[in-house]
């Protein structure tokens, strides 16, 4: 029968007063030790009672520990908390280190998730409309490269309408992956049979008349962490790249039924980071001498290269954001639950997202259509509607900006105009502002949730075959992660409410915002409150230098160039909760006034 933790305190405290006296009177024989008394009836357990296990620990130990966790104790407080830290503290780490070890499976959510809605608002329309434009896109080009950089909503008319089949299409895409992939390094595995299939598959539905949607017979390809079965899903990290899932992630299925065409498996910066995976650097079409920006680099380089007719990416931190701003295409980052991420590699389950990158506005509202519903292998996937006309007018939408963000990096005149144009839509830009917070302390929560995800992997030492391992990557940040405080995380799960409140306040002022695309704040603070974005090419800038995800290393200096190169430059809007319709409205509008999302990156 088991101790209770009382007796095993009595117990223990007796044995060490039996060394201290034998200590203290060397070379007298002890005094038998008193049996260990029977523990009082209707006693409770106590913390700090539990068997000594672990390395043994001093105040010395704490007071290192304190460097780390910024707090101050007295020396007498050390002393106390290493006295019994073998009992009361190393003893909760037995699921991962005792003999009771437990093995949580790569599937299995925390308990706990994240609600972007507040307690008492109500969130998005409610109602579902989706009216897309289905323009005539004019007659079908003779060119394939013109062909291959049509927007999706021309795509699907012409595929409706047979003036172009899916497999042609899909020729065409195959053709052009494997012709420009050895410069761009997009692609980990082409899915060229299973294209094939799928879009032999959909000429047959659509000349019987069955016709499933205006994704029907598309090609498309997903960024490298969508499990699809029996074809290699690598997370673009070493350790996996062999690995091969048996099903289908809800993406993937909702796509296949909707009729989508999958050509390839697009690259991902290791392990959703930045754009280097174990195959190399993912390059940026514009400027080949730069990566493609991360971790969503397969999908922006593919996309831009007229390679893919849409694409999937993700996003916890800027992983569609930022590609979409560097590559010049469009990129939805959806609201937090709108789309299921089961079957999806997990980075960190409060903060993943998946969403569409398109080349132009509308055509990321098909695939957002195609792709939002619950699944129930995502705890955190929810209902939700989508209110989208291209008809619905934009006149009078409120567009809150940041006054100072718009006259300092890294917004450019490219922003700036970009405001202007607001007015000129029709539109009403708004003054706002929120606290000055330090909002990358919800960091946290990323780099907390992160490690548990891959924690694994990680005391193993298979992140070390990972290869970036540098101070910025993945393995330094895990093996630092192990040393946050628990307290902090709640803490900074608090700091999120209260940051979620502020974002519900502004947005009772405003209809949606316009930001420049990498100003860290708004970066951070959406992602971590579920805000939808969406990034579109507005102009062009130059550059002397080439821009890259990672902190500069002065051993490896950046290309520059003079004179400078001319590259796109995109603006993002944000918008209230499962308003991605609003979002689409305003975005079409500003495209048009903008007037330069159908250049192409030359060489292309």
């Amino acid at each position: 029968m088991s101790k209770s933790r009382r007796q095993f305190l009595a117990e223990a405290s007796i044995g060490l007063l039996g060394a201290a006296v034998a200590t203290t009177l060397e070379g007298q024989q002890p005094s038998p030790s008193p049996k260990p008394t029977e523990p009082t009836p209707g006693a409770p357990p106590a913390f700090g009672t539990a068997p000594p296990v672990g390395p043994e620990v001093s105040s010395a130990t704490f007071a290192e520990a304190e460097k780390l966790m910024r707090v101050e104790l007295t020396l007498a407080e050390l002393q106390e908390a290493a006295g019994n830290w073998r009992s009361a503290m190393a003893p909760i780490y037995e699921r991962r280190t005792g003999p009771k070890k437990v093995e949580l499976e790569p599937t299995l959510a925390p308990y706990s998730r994240w609600n972007p809605v507040l307690p008492g608002e109500t969130a998005g329309p409610q109602r579902d409309v989706f009216v897309w434009s289905k323009a005539d896109p004019g007659p079908l080009p003779k060119n394939d490269e013109d062909i291959a950089f049509a927007p999706l909503t021309h795509l699907s008319r012409w595929v409706e309408t047979r003036q172009l089949t899916s497999e042609r299409l899909t020729n065409i895409y195959l053709e052009r992956l494997k012709r420009f992939n050895p410069q761009l390094r997009c692609v980990i595995t082409l899915t060229s049979d299973l294209a094939l299939d799928q879009a032999k598959r959909a000429d047959r539905e659509i000349a019987a008349g069955k016709y499933r949607g205006p994704l029907h017979g598309i090609p498309w390809g997903g960024k490298d962490l969508l499990d699809t079965a029996g074809i290699p899903t690598t997370y673009g990290a070493e350790p996996y790249r062999n690995r091969v899932p048996k099903d289908d992630a809800a993406v993937v299925r909702k796509l296949r039924d909707a009729g989508a065409v999958l050509v390839a498996k697009l690259s991902m910066g290791a392990l959703a980071l930045n754009d280097i995976w174990f195959g190399g650097q993912t390059m940026n079409p514009w400027l080949l001498e730069e990566g493609s920006s991360g971790s969503s680099a397969g999908p922006g380089s593919a996309t831009a290269a007229g390679l893919v007719g849409f694409s999937i990416g993700s996003e916890t931190g800027g992983s569609i954001v930022s590609p979409s701003m560097r590559c010049g295409i469009t990129g939805l980052r959806p609201t937090y639950g709108r789309v299921p991420r089961t079957g999806a590699m997990t980075l960190c389950w409060s903060l993943d997202k998946l969403g569409p990158m398109t080349r132009q506005v509308e055509d990321t509202m098909l695939v957002l259509h195609a792709i939002s519903g619950p699944d129930p292998g995502d705890l955190s996937s929810v209902p939700s509607k989508l209110d989208y006309n291209f008809n619905a007018p934009v006149k009078g939408l409120r567009v809150g900006y940041f006054p100072k963000w718009m006259k300092e990096p890294p917004a450019t005149d490219v922003d700036r105009a970009a405001l202007e144009t607001v007015k000129k839509v029709g539109m009403v830009p708004v003054e706002v502002s929120l606290p000055d917070w330090p909002y990358d302390s919800l960091d946290v929560i990323l780099f907390a949730e992160s490690a548990a995800a891959f924690e694994e992997l990680t005391l193993s030492r298979q992140v070390d075959e990972l290869k970036m391992q540098v101070p910025d990557a993945w393995p330094n940040t895990f093996r630092q992660s192990r040393f946050l405080s628990a307290v902090d995380f709640v803490q900074s799960d608090r700091l999120r409410r209260k940051v979620a409140n502020e974002m519900a306040r502004l947005f009772r002022e405003v209809d949606l915002l316009l930001v420049p695309s990498l100003r860290d704040e708004m970066l951070t603070i959406t992602n971590f409150t579920g805000q939808p974005s969406l990034t579109l090419r507005a102009g062009f800038v130059e550059v002397s230098e080439a821009r890259s995800d990672w902190a500069p290393d002065p051993a490896h200096p950046l290309p520059k160039f003079s004179p400078p190169r001319r590259v796109p430059h995109g603006v993002t809007l944000i918008g209230r909760l499962f308003e991605e319709g609003t979002l689409g409205r305003a975005g079409l509008a500003l495209e048009k006034s903008f007037g330069v999302a159908s250049q192409r990156p030359r060489g292309f």
